[in-house]
């Protein structure tokens, strides 16, 4: 087997210290207290492992990033780092980058759909209770059964709003879904949109390939999702998509065993924004994932203040750690410091609990593993500097930068298809159609019956009008009654004494 390279993290009294890159894909952790030099430390690890080959993707919480896509510039502490680790191969140079944001301001458009991000992540995102979380699991249940795409907020609004409507005959295959349970969940969905959710939820969503891809020379292509507005604006859907990108890695990529190298490396700056108030059920999802990704040559490479901040499933599957200063002025922040200390294989030499509160600026305790996987002892390292720019790009840099992207045009504009809430919109117009239709029937019969209805009433009136005498008509048959009958008295009296007097 060829030998695997191996990337610079910094040197030590003991020399240079190494990431072997078969390695890489045991995930690490980068830890410090603000201002300690995580940032740099995440963007030499970065562009290391873009010079390897190796696509990454990473969070710019900061801002601070987008100088991975300019070269560096001289600076004295630099050079003083550069000649004290002995770099004689150190030179200013950029990475190919692609800044990506979710408002689609100061990068590409990242979408994703409301069915791939699915209910487990949704819940969280919206922070809902048991009840509500059951009836968004019945909500995508019976969109997939009903043949409808739950794509955008649009869609899932109208097919909550459409279960409400038709709660009773869902009820026995579905359960029971209650109107204040949906009520509930669209004002959290109302809330979100307000945070600029709904720029995320829409069409056409990143395709993996596109954040998986090296240039025409083989250096892996560095995505910056710049992440400033978005962890101000909505921190809950920033830890979000993140774990949803983890998630469609794990489902997607194939299974490659132990390479040579990482297929692609992700970091997750402000880590414990994903941890934080995480339902039980989530956790066992990531933990799941983090422990299993690495056989899909993915590395995961959390970055947090405190590496307490990580659960401890989580934390004991990470073979890299990068320690920075931490402080320790309360009894909190010493039990930090030690547990800290104690997450490392000691040295003999170094006294770590001591000296995690006294590294400077760019010096970190390091410990990675070995060609066999095993840890190493932990180290005092003076952190390399990074090739690119330490720094932000101008906003005209960015702009420029973002000109000459190849994916300009690609994810600028939305593309609603037809999904749930045209195909529900569709129906309850044809339901209208269908009501006034029968509506207009149902008059027209009525017109018809009342039409009938003044027709006999009118006949009747017609035929005993007919048969009602005038009241002269009623003298001259009374008078003609009178005369014919003393007439016919006479009559009958003349026969019968005719009949009678020849007696």
């Amino acid at each position: 087997m060829s030998e695997s390279p191996k990337m610079l993290i910094g040197g030590s009294e003991s020399g240079p210290c190494y990431l072997d890159a078969r390695m890489a894909n045991r995930h690490g952790l980068i830890a410090g207290a603000t201002g300690t030099g995580k940032t740099v430390t995440l963007q030499n690890l970065a562009e290391g492992f873009a010079r390897m080959g190796v696509p990454v993707f990473l969070a710019d919480v900061k801002g601070d990033l987008s100088g991975l896509a300019s070269e560096g510039r001289f600076h004295k502490k630099i050079d003083a780092r550069v000649k004290k680790l002995g770099l004689d191969d150190y030179q200013f140079r950029a990475v190919p980058t692609v800044f990506w944001d979710v408002f689609g301001v100061k990068g590409h458009n990242i979408r994703t759909t409301i069915s791939d991000m699915g209910p487990l992540l949704l819940t969280s995102l919206l922070d809902v209770n048991d009840t509500q979380s059951g009836v968004l699991y019945s909500c995508f249940k019976i969109a997939d059964d009903h043949g409808m795409l739950l794509l955008d907020f649009k869609d899932l609004r109208a097919m909550l709003q459409w279960m409400s409507d038709n709660a009773k005959e869902l009820k026995s295959e579905y359960g029971n879904i209650s109107a204040s349970s949906v009520g509930a969940i669209q004002r959290k969905l109302l809330v979100l949109e307000e945070q600029g959710a709904e720029n995320f939820f829409n069409e056409p969503a990143v395709k993996l390939d596109d954040l998986i891809r090296t240039d025409f020379s083989g250096i892996g292509v560095v995505s910056v999702l710049d992440s400033s507005d978005l962890i101000n604006k909505s921190p809950k859907l920033y830890a979000s998509f993140l774990l949803w990108l983890l998630a469609e890695l794990f489902e997607n990529l194939p299974e490659v065993g132990d390479a040579d190298k990482p297929k692609f490396v992700m970091f997750f700056d402000e880590a414990h924004l994903i941890f934080d108030d995480a339902p039980d059920a989530l956790l066992d999802k990531v933990e799941q994932v983090v422990r299993l990704i690495r056989s899909k040559g993915v590395g995961v490479y959390f970055v947090t203040q405190n590496p307490m901040d990580i659960p401890e499933d989580i934390l004991g599957q990470l073979g890299m750690k990068i320690q920075h200063a931490l402080r320790a002025f309360t009894p909190k922040d010493k039990k930090s410091v030690k547990a800290a200390a104690q997450s490392f294989r000691q040295n003999p030499n170094i006294d770590s609990e001591q000296l995690i509160t006294e590294l400077g600026v760019g010096e970190a305790l390091v410990s990675v593993l070995d060609a066999d996987g095993r840890p190493t002892p932990v180290e005092h390292v003076y952190i390399k500097p990074p090739e690119s720019r330490i720094g932000p790009l101008t906003d005209e840099e960015r702009r420029e930068h973002l000109s000459r992207s190849p994916y300009k045009g690609r994810y600028d504009e939305v593309i609603d298809r037809e999904s749930a809430y045209e195909m529900l919109k569709q129906k309850a117009e044809q339901q209208a159609k269908a009501a006034d239709a029968a509506a207009e029937e149902q008059a027209k019969a009525k017109a018809i019956e009342i039409k009938e209805k003044e027709a006999a009433k009118e006949k009747a009136r017609t035929t005993r009008k007919s048969t009602r005498q005038s009241p002269m008509e009623a003298m001259i048959t009374s008078a003609a009654r009178s005369i014919g009958g003393q007439v016919g008295r006479q009559i009958i009296r003349g026969v019968l004494g005719s009949l009678f007097g020849g007696r």
